[in-house]
């Protein structure tokens, strides 16, 4: 029997809530269509499975010196001293390959979920992003920059941060090089304005170099990053012990959480070998170099009304 997709708990409740109905180019030997032909629907038979694109990763990484400022995201939800440091900056394409949409729905119906306007009895799945004005689902991943020690063996995590991101329909793909239906989830909704998020199946989320969080500050005082050889390490859809207090959707075989249910959790790390320099260029150095626009406040495609981060 196939199984809808909403996080493998309280389906009825989620679908119930209801939802607004309504890029990048794909990378990582996946192809985007030049046209999609399909009307947008939802597809909520069967179960989501999330992949993160290495090529992204691979063909977007920079190193560069970065003037942060005042008023940037990055700068208030990552405590970054102004001025000018080195950070490595890189893009992320999380794509579903599952046979059923990643399913999240709108955002008030899970901080609110009578309506009184009170998130007292919120379902913790999504936190307020104050400086981006949205909400963002809560461990949608996870970004480690991990040291390679000089005999290549894989050394320790030398940063790691949780990321909650708002999951659109940004960028289409194809194993079979037919076009997909049109984007369904387009909105990520703030305080006032419903929204309807997640990923649908042959679609993937891409988040941009020049977003905010889109990094590891290299020069950080406490977690330095000094020249080497470095793996930029995504994981979608994490594990995490489960805690008191702590909402547990679903579990894997080996009884850790996870955020939503997914056919796999096996395929969910994207890792990729990178150089940090003891020299940047004024265009920084990697793949990356000289494609880098200052930081973005708001998401690149203008579709995802209340603006993605």
């Amino acid at each position: 029997m196939r199984r809808l997709s909403v996080f493998g708990w309280g389906a009825a409740a989620l679908l119930a809530a209801g939802t607004v109905a309504a890029c990048e180019q794909a990378a990582g030997g996946l192809s985007a269509p030049e046209g999609i032909s399909q009307a947008a629907q939802q597809d909520l038979v069967g179960t989501p499975d999330l992949v993160v694109d290495t090529r992204t990763i691979a063909s977007s990484w920079v190193v560069r010196e970065e003037e942060f400022i005042d008023g940037q995201c990055s700068v208030e939800e990552g405590n970054i001293p102004t001025g000018t440091h080195r950070s490595l900056r890189f893009s992320v394409l999380i794509n579903n390959i599952g046979d059923a949409d990643l399913y999240v729905g709108d955002p008030l119906a899970h901080m609110d979920p009578n309506g009184d306007g009170d998130f007292a009895d919120s379902d913790r799945l999504f936190e307020f992003a104050s400086c981006h004005a949205h909400f963002h689902f809560r461990n949608y991943a996870t970004y480690e920059i991990i040291r390679v020690n000089p005999d290549g063996s894989r050394g320790t995590a030398v940063q790691a941060r949780k990321r909650g991101f708002c999951m659109l329909d940004t960028t289409p793909w194809a194993q079979d090089g037919t076009a997909p239906k049109a984007r369904y989830y387009n909105n990520c909704g703030n305080l006032t304005l419903h929204g309807n998020q997640g990923i649908s199946t042959g679609f993937g989320d891409m988040y941009v170099k020049q977003l905010p969080g889109q990094l590891f500050l290299l020069s950080d005082p406490n977690e330095p990053v000094p020249p080497g050889r470095y793996i930029i390490r995504i994981t979608a859809n994490p594990p995490f012990a489960q805690t008191a207090g702590e909402v547990c959707p679903a579990k894997d075989s080996r009884g850790m959480c996870h955020m939503f249910k997914e056919a796999s959790y096996d395929n969910n790390v994207g890792e990729v070998v990178i150089e940090v320099p003891n020299r940047v260029g004024r265009t920084g150095y990697g793949p990356g170099a000289g494609q880098f626009k200052e930081e973005l406040d708001s998401y690149h495609h203008p579709e995802a009304h209340g603006n993605k981060h």
